[in-house]
């Protein structure tokens, strides 16, 4: 998985599917960035936050199960380690379950997962161990869902199965089936729903959608405004260091509000 949001902190960043070579940003509404509220006794996000490179949630499909079309985005995963991960990583991770969110009507799902390389990882090999080792934490993870776009003004979250959690089995099917869906999508000329879908990892007899290693690096070198610059040639001979100067604009600070918690009655 991909981790797009460490435990605790309350930033929503996400995969760019639009932009080019899908950077994690985080989310912009009305002009201002976004950052989900501490939702009593919730604070931030409860687990690393991110998503499986390679699978996609196709809008055009309704699941038989939840009765929704899929949500345009890849699948998204809920790390349940012991390690507060770094935004950015990529970690190998064991699939535990998966719980079916409907959210304003479209198929969300979550799926559960650890990090192989947490000390728990050998114990928890299903939903089930995740109930009987951690327990609560499952409960929580509905409660978050349902109820973490409140403070925005929305209604609760639905879930399929009435928010029961599905097993190893099922969520590894899902998966799969959100990377045929994928593998589809990658497979045509045009990107569906405004996706760039330009990847270094596909070859160009498989998707029209292939990109270099050069070309990677343009798009990387244009957004981030790169540019090289040359000392004296008298004084030492040699090429600086590449200087790099950010086009997303100055940092803006973290509003206080972050930090406020934000209490309803269920």
């Amino acid at each position: 998985m991909v981790v797009e949001v460490p435990r605790w902190t309350n930033a929503k960043m996400e995969i760019a599917t639009k932009d080019p070579l899908n950077p994690i940003k985080q989310d912009v509404k009305k002009g201002n960035l976004r950052y989900v509220a501490n939702v009593f006794p919730h604070k931030g996000y409860i687990w690393n936050y991110g998503a499986i490179p390679q699978t996609w949630e196709d809008p055009e499909h309704k699941d038989g199960d939840t009765g929704c079309c899929g949500d345009n985005d890849p699948i998204d995963v809920c790390e349940i380690g012991s390690r507060v991960c770094s935004r950015g990583e990529v970690i190998k991770v064991k699939v535990l379950g998966v719980l079916a969110m409907i959210d304003e009507g479209e198929t969300d799902w979550k799926v559960i997962a650890i990090n192989v390389d947490d000390p728990e990882a050998g114990e928890l090999n299903n939903i089930g161990d995740v109930q009987r080792l951690k327990p609560g934490y499952l409960e929580a993870t509905v409660d978050w869902f349902r109820r973490y776009k409140v403070p925005d003004g929305k209604p609760e979250n639905q879930f399929a199965f009435n928010g029961e959690f599905k097993d190893k089995d099922f969520a590894l099917a899902t998966i799969k089936s959100t990377h045929d869906f994928w593998k589809n999508l990658i497979s045509q000329p045009t990107n569906a729903g405004g996706l760039n879908c330009k990847n270094t990892c596909v070859s160009g007899d498989g998707s029209p959608h292939c990109c270099s290693s050069n070309e990677a690096k343009a798009v990387v070198d244009a957004t981030t405004g790169r540019k090289r610059k040359r000392e004296n040639p008298d004084q030492t001979g040699r090429e600086q260091k590449s200087k790099q100067h950010c086009a997303c604009g100055q940092e803006e600070p973290i509003p206080c509000s972050v930090d406020k918690w934000f209490y309803y009655k269920k």
